[in-house]
Formats: structure tokens, sequence, C-alpha cells
């Protein structure tokens, strides 16, 4: 039982070696070997499915074979024995199944037409080959047809269509003109995939005679070619010309010479269209659209994105190209032509189908008499294809019975073989779209073991360097290898060797110690041999004294040393290379044994020289940079980071300790202040370096720690003031001994991922801190405060571990240790952790909710009880929403707002509220899994608040004394309104404010107009509304009375109040400014004429009229011209009489006059000097009482008068 189980294990690996060893495709076995093991056929090479083949020339149908012994071969054609001895043009070439169809000694390869397999035989079995469709090529001549020449209009679109003739394979079509050139193309004129020749608009330079399609069949070399196509492109001006000419001069066409038109899709048509291509291909898609401007074409996928890596776009854009498609790329493909009139699109629905592709194709399986094994044939396709299978070439269901086999679908099983067994199977997988057929052998052979490696081989390799001795063996069954060392050592085991599959044994390090005679010994139950080999282990090669760099005088000489240590068996050669390069061919270097010296230096040998050396195992190299330069060197002291350390060298190996020493390299005019020790682990991070330790400049010998199982090399650093050097080159390799681990893994945690799972966690041990092959840990856990066991489990280096089937959220005790192959670490320290949580079961109780005010609650909830929280409690999460505004009463759309209270909380503020609105919230418990259920929803309002500021408010039509203000209510009134306060005050022409006036206006008020204001001033008002909680924000506007028609100023009486009045807005106008001045010019002439002519003397009409009339007041002036009366001179500087209109006191009441100035003031009295005596003489009214006093009769000042008008 324990001898078949055995069998049973190696037969993975057997088969795979095997497989490997006999296939055709891989590494040849021994060709001793070859000839005296069985071997069914193997097809090594056909020819291809579907074969089109020259009918001009022999057709050769391949089928090569081979096997042990040689394979026999035999043809059938369209599914019929094809008997080749009968057909004198048919010959099979020798010792192969390689047909050849003699067609250029009269034969038709039309006759030879069909569908061809090919079948190699010998004792152990039958391959086939696929189905070999054999067509001639074929490149038809175009039929002769009558070609119409193509006459359109300049701006109208056109397709010239090729039609090539059916060839086999399709033939390539291209345009050219009479001269064999190709015709241009480009965004408005290119081939469709079709072939036909599109324009999206026609242009004049378009018209020519020979547009030519030929058709390249590749296979027979032949060009065919259309008849030329005429194209005229007519401009809209020449046909008005033709047309004027025969007609009449009438425009038929207009003056616009092109009609620009939107895109219309020439291919494809309709809005949609399928295409169906097979997994693998390269999807093509086309659009060629019509149109002027032409039309630009875009490529998208609808619900994706094209993919970037496989997509390419060709033809100006207009085919979409995706190679390697897939499923993935079935989907709607739509194109979209643009221009600057519009679009238009098509969908291309893709659909993707798939010929049967291979999953796993069946291998050769070679076994032992006795053992099982199994055939495997899956592929995938779309549709799925069918699987089916054949023996030896004839369907399994008839194939001649075999009891050790067991079809299962795509897989046969293979119990308990003989050597009758062997045969070879097709599997064949099939669906609409094709086929795949493969050929697998099963070999049952029985065969003692056998070592192909030569007998006494040496292996030579460097210290400290992987050696690897090769044992190749064959067998059957598969031989069990074992290594000795010497010739009676015992078998090799240990972390020290590595065992490959294939017989190799690896020593990762190797010592000198290593070397010497080892022994592979190969066996199965048919027998046994054994092979020796020898390895030799040198030391490595070092450069103990490199070159230097150098700084030389121009003419001088310089030399650099390059001092080997080398072992003592291989003979070195020392290489030089300048840059890389060979040396020049110059007497003035001379290469020495272990230096090179170059007399009579010159700028050309500037460079960097290299010394290599090589020996049959190892090659080391150093370089040094040489400059040269025209005079000697400024003596100066030249500090520098110093030279590496070298010669490193290891002694007194122990377990755990070893003693490091070196030399050290040049100071470089700074002493060594401390030398940094760092080492490699090459067993489990090779090329790493980690920091050891360091010591004193003046210290070369260094103890140092080592751990078990690390394969040490070190390396050390100088340090001086000016920085470090360059590490050393590496120490030997040490090679410390296993132990058990020290130290146990660190972080561990115990946290559930699912309600019933504990996950145990750690940090794995570094590779250094293993301490030994095999590492492992020791899982342990037990739920805590309950009386039970320790349970554990002993796992891979893996960090983590699972345990199932725990209670939900229950406390854990976990340690884990760690061990390898020597033992146990130290008993590790427990830890706690919890198995997975679940969402809380109960919602918090009791809830209450205190409002604080307007805009904030205080909400309470009692804590749920810690064993419902089924896990760490987080905290509490209120959910709070609007359900409506109290003022209202309209719903909307409800927004629920979270706040997370965390720990055990049992109250929280709820800030933000809204006044006057109505609210739900609850509350819910939360845990690492989530949250718990939620309490009931608890309903409280929140009161009144100050309203917001009124949405707007405008103020219209202003007149001389009033304006119209509009408002609307606030957006948010927070309560109900009870009114609105508008407060206004006048802003003089300094800017500064009047008085104050307050307007308090009811709440369903919407505008308001404000009268018996001051004309021509600016108002500012602010407005803001109430509820009974208060007034809210204010919003201020500014607005400004308008002036009379006239635009003269008269006095105004104010509204109640005296208010500040200005006159800025309309004063500070250029237009205005121009107006007074002419005015004020017109006023001016108007008083030096007066001035004038009552200076003349002489006696005036008004005098006249004043002494005809008994009333001593003065007369108006003329009614019907205007003009004033004359004044004599004799009288010119008369007082006035008593009955003046002035008073004495230069004031004129109102009750004096309807048409006083006073109406245009700012409801003061004016004061009048003479100007104004003046003005009122000639007002044109009468006094209604005497005024008392006299005026002084002096005459007018222009200057006064026009000051009284401004």
């Amino acid at each position: 039982m324990m001898k078949k189980k055995s069998i049973s294990a190696s037969k993975a690996s057997l088969v795979l070696f095997l497989c490997h060893m006999i296939s055709a495709l891989d590494v040849p076995l021994d060709s001793k070997l070859l000839e005296e093991l069985s071997q069914p056929p193997t097809i090594t090479q056909q020819s291809p499915k579907d074969y089109i083949v020259d009918p001009r020339e022999n057709i050769v149908i391949q089928c090569e074979a081979k096997g042990k012994p040689p394979p026999s071969f035999s043809w059938t054609r369209n599914g019929t024995h094809f008997d080749i001895d009968k057909d004198p043009q048919v010959i099979m070439k020798p010792n192969s199944g390689t047909l050849v169809i003699n067609i250029m000694n009269g034969g038709k390869a039309e006759a030879y037409e069909g569908v061809y397999q090919c079948t190699a035989r010998n004792e152990r079995g039958a391959a086939i080959s696929n189905n070999i469709v054999i067509r001639p090529s074929r490149s038809p001549l175009w039929t002769k047809e009558r070609l119409e020449p193509n006459q359109v209009r300049e701006g109208d679109s056109l397709v010239l269509h090729c039609r090539p003739p059916v060839g086999l394979p399709p033939p390539i079509i291209f345009w050219m003109d009479n001269a064999f050139q190709k015709l241009p193309q480009n965004e408005r004129v290119s081939q469709g995939l079709n072939g036909d020749l599109y324009f999206s608009n026609v242009q004049p330079e378009d018209t020519r005679e020979d547009y030519i399609c030929y058709a390249r069949f590749n296979h027979t070399q032949t060009i065919q070619q259309k008849q030329p196509i005429s194209v005229k492109v007519f401009s809209m001006d020449s046909l008005n010309d033709t047309i004027a000419a025969n007609l009449s001069d009438t425009d038929i066409y207009g003056e616009k010479p092109v009609t620009e038109r939107q895109p219309v899709l020439l291919t494809p048509t309709g809005s949609t269209s399928t295409k169906v291509e097979l997994r693998g291909n390269v999807l093509l898609l086309e659009c060629i659209a019509a149109g002027l401007p032409t039309p630009v074409i875009r490529w998208i996928k609808e619900g994706g994105e094209l993919p970037a890596n496989r997509t390419s776009f060709e033809n100006f854009k207009k085919t979409l190209k995706i190679i390697d498609i897939s499923e993935a790329d079935s989907g709607n493909y739509k194109c979209i032509a643009r221009n600057t009139l519009g679009s238009a699109h098509h969908v291309i629905s893709v659909t993707v189908k798939a010929a049967p592709y291979w999953i796993t194709a069946p291998r050769n399986l070679v076994l032992s008499p006795g053992e099982d094994g199994t055939l495997i044939c899956r592929a995938n396709g779309n549709p799925k294809p069918s699987i089916s299978w054949l023996a030896n070439g004839v369907p399994i269901a008839i194939a001649p019975e075999d009891p050790s086999r067991k079809v299962d679908g795509d897989t046969i099983i293979f119990s308990h073989v003989q050597e009758r067994s062997s045969a070879v199977y097709q599997c064949n997988a099939s669906n609409e779209y094709g086929y795949l057929l493969a050929n697998a052998f099963i070999n049952v052979l029985a065969e003692p073991p056998r070592i192909l490696t030569p007998a006494n081989k040496l292996y030579q390799v460097i210290a400290d360097s992987p050696a690897l001795l090769d044992c190749a063996y064959f067998g059957s069954p598969k031989p069990e290898i074992e290594w000795f060392k010497g010739v009676k050592g015992s078998i090799l085991r240990g972390n020290e060797y590595v065992f490959h599959d294939n017989g190799t044994l690896e020593i990762p390090v190797a010592q000198k110690d290593s070397s010497g005679t080892y022994t592979c010994v190969a066996r199965n139950e048919l027998g046994k041999i054994q092979n020796e080999v020898q390895l030799e282990v040198k030391d490595p090669t070092m450069i103990i004294k490199q070159p230097e760099y150098k700084v030389i005088q121009r003419y001088g000489q310089v030399s650099f040393e390059c001092i080997i240590k080398h072992d003592s068996t291989l003979l070195p050669v020392i290489i030089w290379l300048k840059d890389s390069d060979e040396l020049p061919d110059d007497e003035r270097f001379l290469v020495g044994k272990d230096n090179l010296i170059i007399m009579n230096v010159t700028d050309k040998d500037d460079g960097t020289y290299t010394c290599i050396v090589n020996t049959t195992l190892d090659s080391v190299s150093a370089s040094a940079v040489l400059t040269v330069v025209a005079a000697p060197p400024t003596p100066a002291i030249i500090y520098a980071r110093p030279n590496p350390p070298f010669d490193l060298e290891l002694t007194g190996q122990l377990e755990r300790s070893v003693e490091l020493s070196w030399i050290p390299g040049d100071e470089n005019n700074s002493p060594i202040t401390n030398f940094v020790i760092e080492f490699e682990d090459g067993l489990h991070e090779p090329g790493v370096w980690h920091y050891q330790t360091e010591v004193p400049g003046t210290q070369t010998t260094v103890q140092l720690k080592l751990s078990p199982y690390v394969n040490y090399s070190f390396r050390v650093i100088a340090v001086n003031e000016i920085g470090r050097s360059q590490p050393s080159e590496p120490s030997e390799q040490y090679l410390t001994k296993s132990a058990s681990p020290d130290e146990n893994p660190a972080n561990v945690q115990g946290i559930g991922s699912e309600p019933d799972n504990l996950v145990i966690t750690w940090e794995s041990l570094k590779g250094f801190q293993s301490n030994g092959p095999g590492l492992q840990y020791k899982v342990s856990w037990r739920q805590k405060d309950v009386d039970d066991e320790w349970t554990s489990v002993i796992v891979a280096n893996v960090s983590k571990y699972i345990v199932s089937g725990t209670p939900t959220f229950v406390p854990y005790q976990i340690k884990v240790q760690a061990l390898n192959d020597l033992g146990y670490a130290p008993e590790p320290s427990e830890v706690i952790g919890h198995s997975g949580e679940d969402l809380p079961m109960v919602a918090p109780g009791n809830v209450q909710v205190h409002v604080i005010n307007s805009t904030l609650a205080k909400v309470h909830w009692d804590p749920v009880p810690l064993k419902t929280v089924r896990g760490h409690l987080q905290g509490y999460k209120v959910y709070y929403w609007k359900v409506q505004s109290l003022s209202r009463r309209s719903r909307r759309h409800v927004e629920k707002k979270i706040l997370t209270f965390r720990g055990n909380k049992t109250f929280g503020m709820l800030p933000g509220l809204e006044p006057y609105s109505s609210y739900k919230l609850n509350v819910r418990v939360v845990n690492g899994k989530g949250e718990g259920p939620a309490s009931p929803d608890k309903v409280f309002k929140t009161p009144e608040g100050v309203p917001s500021s009124p949405s707007f408010l405008k103020i219209t039509n202003p007149t001389l004394d009033s304006l119209t203000l509009e408002w609307g209510s606030p957006t948010h009134p927070n309560g109900v309104l009870t009114s609105y306060i508008l407060k206004f005050q006048p802003i003089n022409n300094t800017h500064e404010l009047g008085p104050l006036v307050e307007i308090r206006i009811p709440a369903n008020e919407s505008s308001l107009i404000l009268k018996n204001l001051n004309y021509s001033t600016r108002y500012k008002f602010y407005f803001n509304a109430q509820t009974s909680v208060g007034s809210g924000n204010q919003i201020t506007e500014e607005a400004v009375t308008i002036m009379d028609e006239a635009g003269i100023l008269r006095p105004a009486v104010g509204a109640g109040k005296a208010m500040a009045s200005r006159q800025v807005d309309i004063a500070t106008q250029g237009w205005f400014i121009g107006l007074m001045c002419a005015v004020a010019l017109l006023i001016l002439i108007l008083l030096i004429v007066c001035f004038i002519r009552r200076n003349k003397g002489g006696k005036y009409p008004v005098k006249e009229k004043e002494d005809a009339h008994a009333d001593p007041e003065i007369q108006p002036m003329k009614e019907d011209d205007g003009t004033f009366g004359e004044y004599s001179d004799a009288e010119d500087h008369k007082p006035l009489k008593k009955g003046s209109r002035t008073p004495s006191d230069r004031t004129v009441k109102k009750e004096d006059s309807d048409d006083s100035l006073v109406d245009y003031g700012e409801g003061v009295n004016g004061q009048f000097n003479e100007d104004g005596s003046f003005i009122g003489q000639y007002s044109g009214k009468k006094e209604k009482e005497p005024a008392e006093g006299n005026e002084s009769s002096e005459a007018p000042s222009p200057v006064n008068a026009m000051n009284s008008f401004v």
C-alpha cells in the first residue's frame, strides 16, 4: 500500500518530466536513449487549415511526424482514402508524409481541390493532422461595362464604384491615374473598405478622365485594371453662363456659387447597422459622410470607452480599427459626422463571436504500468464549442475497448494502465466558426533508471558562489534521486543544499571544504544506478592594489598599479583598457606584470584606465582616471574622503560571533575618525546591506555578534571629517548554523471580520530572525473568562489565521509562537482580542428634546445595554430632518441630517435649526459593524425667530415730491410677520444725513407711495420686517426725486419737516452747465444793452407813464411787445416813491406776490439787492399792498443779475 502511494505521489512529477523530455517541442533526449525508447507518433509539421495554392506551381501538402518506431503515413481526401499510388501526378516524400502534386507537368490545380487529412501510425498509435482545405487562387478578369461620364455640380457628393471581380483570396484595391500615380486622398476624398472612391464634396480640381480602379491578386502576382472613369465638375458660374446663353439672361441659380450642406452619411446607410466579428481578429468600422464644408468624423462607444492600447484610426478617422478584439468589445459604436451646419450619426451594433480557443490543451502522458493519469481537453468559444474524442484517429465510441479508459466529457481518466494502453488520442473542439484539433499520446513504459550525466564530470566554482552538480536521469516509474558526498558518505540533507526536480544538486554558497567527490544515486522499482562527479572550489580573484586617480603634467610619466591575488590553480590574464577600448598601439604604453606605465604623456592620454583580471572562472576589474594638465598642480594639501579599507578577513568563527579585521585605506590628509561595519544576508536578502556596528578610527579589528541561519558578508566604510569612503569589497561569506527562534512575532491582534469569526494577525519575522529553515507559527486561542483549554494550530510562514464559528463579539486570549525545524521560540505573551461584531440589537430609549431657542435644541436619550451593542461602542447617531415650515405650511423634499456623538454620550446639541418649523428625529447606536435600529421618530417644533431681510426693495416712479416703494416678503419669515419698518432720511450735497423719519407698515402691504418729498433730493431708505420676536436684517436703497419740467428750481414746502436738499445730480452734468452758461450770457448782453440805453439821457416812455398815473407803483412792461418803458435822465437818480414794491429791509413776503421767487427757494425768506428790485419791478404783476420805505435808484449790476438766476 505504501509503495503504491509513493508511485501515485510521484506521478505528476514523472509526467511533467517525461513530457518535457519526449515532446517534439522540448529539449531532445540523449540520442542513444532515443534509439531504445518506444514513442507514439507526434505530428511535428503540417500545412495550414485553409491552404490557398498558386495554380501555376506544384502543390506541396506538408505532413511530418516523429515516433519510435518511425511512423508510416496515409491520406484521406474528402473523407475517403486517397490512393497515392494510383495517381501518377502525386508522390510522397521518402521518410515523410508530405505530398507533392505535380501541376507543372500537365496537372490541373482545380482537379485537386478538396479536404485532405494525414495519418501517422506506428505500433504505439496513430496521430492525425488538421483537415487541410486545398483551394487554388483565382484572379478573374474585369467584366466589360460601359461607363458613362460623371457630370456633377460643384459641392455635391460623388461615389465612384470599383466593383472588382471576386477572387481567391480577395484582391487589394487601389486607385491610380493613367500615369500609374496614386490619386491623392484626404478628408474630402478617400477610398472605402469596399474599394469605392468617395467624394464628400467635389471641387473643380476633381475634373479628370482617368480615375482607374486596380485590383492586385497577390497569390498570382497579377493586377487587373478597370476601365477609366471620367468626372467633370461644373461650377455654378459655368452653369449659369451655359443656361443664360441657351435660354435667357435670367439668373437661374442665384448669385451664391456653392450651397453649403449639413452632413449626410454615404456609407453605411440608415441610422443603425450590425456587424459580427470573431475574437482575436481586427475590427474595422467605417463611416464616410457627404457635406460642405467637409464633415469631420468622430467615434465613440456607447456606455463605455474605446480600448486605449488597441484602438487606432485610419482613412482620416473615417475608419475605426480595434486589434485583437474580445467579447468585451461587443457593443454599440457610434460615428458622428459634423460640420458647421449640423451633424449626422450612425450606430453600428458589434457582436464578437469566437472560434474555439484552448483553455487547457491535452498534453502527452507518460506512465508506468499500474499508474493512473488523465487527459484534459478544455476549450472555449462563442457559441460554446462541443468536445469530441478520437482514439488513433477513430471516434472513441467505435474505437477498440480499453478497460483502463473512461471518458468523462472533456476528460479521459486512465486507471491501472498497461503497456497495451499506449495510444494517440485526438480532441476536437468545434463550433460554427471553426475547430481545434490536438493530438496527445499516452505512452506506458517500464524502464529501469538511467543517468545521462557523464561519469566523473569535473565542476569548478569560485568560493562563496553557487555550485550546480548535474544528475540528468530517466526511468519509468520516475526514479528517486539521492546525493552523497564521497564514495561512502552519508546522504546529503539540510538547508545547506537545494535538490532540484531534474536531479541537480545546488550548493548555494560553496566553501573550500565543499570540494570533493559527490555521488548521485537513481532508483526505482526496476533497478538502481549511480554516478560520481567532482567539485573543486577555488579562491576568488581579487585586486588588492587598485589603480588610483592621477593628475600628471604634460610630457610626464605616469604609472597605474594593479596587484592581484588569485587561486594558485587558476591562470589569470590581465588586460588594460582605455575608455572601455583597447590601449592605443603606441610604444609609450608599457604593460608590466602588475602595472601600466605611460611615458611622455600627451593631452590625448586623458581618460579612464581599467585593469581587468580574467580567469576561467571569474573576472574582476578596477578603474582610475588620468587627468593631463599643462602645469604642475599648485603644491597645496588636498583633503578628501578616505580610500576604502581592503583585505577584509574573518577569523575565530563561532556559532554566534566572528572576528573581522581589515587594512585601512589612505586617509587623504584627514584622519579617519571611525569605521562603519555593514552586513549582507545572502540567504534571505541578497544585495541589501544593513548597519552592524561602528568602531573608532584607530581600531581595525572587531568582534561581531551573529544570528543563526544567516549567510553573512561584511564590508567596512571609513569616515573622516570630509565624508565617508566608498564601501570596501565584501568579505568572504560565513553561513551560521541554524537554531530555534529567539523571538516571537510582534503586533499580535485579534479582530473579527464577520460576526462568527476571529481574525488573528501578526507581523512575520524577517528572514534573519527565523534562525533556521522551516519557519512556522503556533497560533493559540481560548475564550476569556471561560474555563476552556487552549486551541492551537501550526501555520506556514504567513501573517494571518482565521478562526471560524465563534460567538459574536466575545473576548479571546491569543498568543502566537514562532518555531522552525530546530524548535520553538520562548513562550509568547498573551493579548486580548474580540471575535467579529454584529449590528446592534436595540434602539436607544426615552428620547427627549429640549428646544433651547429658535435654531438650537438639545436631545437626550437613555443608553442601550452594552450586551445588546454586540461590538465596540463607537457612539450614537442622531438623524433629524425638517418636516415643514409652520409659517408656510408647505412640505418640501426631506433632507436628513446626521450628527455623530462619540463614546457613551447620552445627549447632544442640534445646531442650525430653522425657526418656526416642525422637525423629526431618531437616535441609533453605532458599533464597528454599523448602525442599530432607529428609535421611534420624535417630533419637536422650533419657536419663532426674527425674519430674514425682505427679498427685495425697489423704488420706482420718481416725481417732484414723491417716490413709490415696492418690496418682497422675507425669504425666511421665521414666524408670523407683524409689520414692516421703513426709515428714510435726505442726503445733502456734502453727503451729510438729514433727520430720520420712521414709518410702520402693515405686514400685508407690499408697496407704498411716499409723498410731500423735496424736489431733486437724494434719500436713503432702510427697510426691514418684524415678527413678535423682533426685527430682522434691513436692506437699504437710495433714490432721488426729479426736477420740474422747466428745469428751474422753485421754493417748495417739505413734508412736515425741513429736509436737506442737494442739486448735485443735474448740476454736474455737462449739458446743464453749457445751458446755464448760455442763459447767463444772454442775460448779461441784455443788461448791458439796458445799461447803455439808460445812460443816453432824455425822456423814456416809462417816465411819461409814471407821470400820467396817480398810482405811484411802477408800471409793467408793455403787453404787446414786451419792451421796457423809458426814463428821463433828469429823474434817474431820484429816490423811489412811497409806493415802491421793494421795502427798505430788502425782503419780499410770500403774500405780496403769487409769482415770487420764494416759491422756488428752500422754505426761507429770500434776500434781494438792487438786482432783486429790478426783477421785482418788471415781474409783470401789481402789488396787492403798498410797501413802506425807500429803495436806492442805483442801476442794476449785470453780475448780480446773473447770480440771482444761478
